[in-house]
């Protein structure tokens, strides 16, 4: 895994070729200043750190479908002797691991 000034190294090249940026305020187009270049690379750096240290949380709340349709599964595990719900859970969890 990639640390936040690793990923700002890269977010910085990136954003030396899409130079020049332009801004509007109040209609007028303008270059970006040099600070607001540094909070851009400094924005997009932190924002793609988050996804890397935190997006597992959110694809797993992606796949583990409902509340509803968990429960769904847990009532049909028991009444059937089975382990869909506890399958689903690892299934999951493995496709989507925690960093360490």
């Amino acid at each position: 895994m990639a640390t936040l000034e690793e990923i700002k190294a890269e977010v910085r090249t990136e954003v030396e070729a899409e130079k020049p940026l332009n801004k509007s305020v109040d209609g007028v187009i303008s270059e970006l200043t040099d600070e607001e270049y540094e909070q851009l690379i400094t924005d997009r750096a932190e924002s793609r750190f988050d996804v890397q240290e935190n997006g597992w949380i959110e694809a797993r709340l992606n796949a583990y479908g409902s509340i509803n349709d968990q429960l769904d599964m847990m009532y049909w595990d028991n009444v059937n002797g089975t382990t869909t719900w506890k399958d689903h859970i690892a299934q999951v969890k493995s496709d989507n691991p925690k960093p360490s």
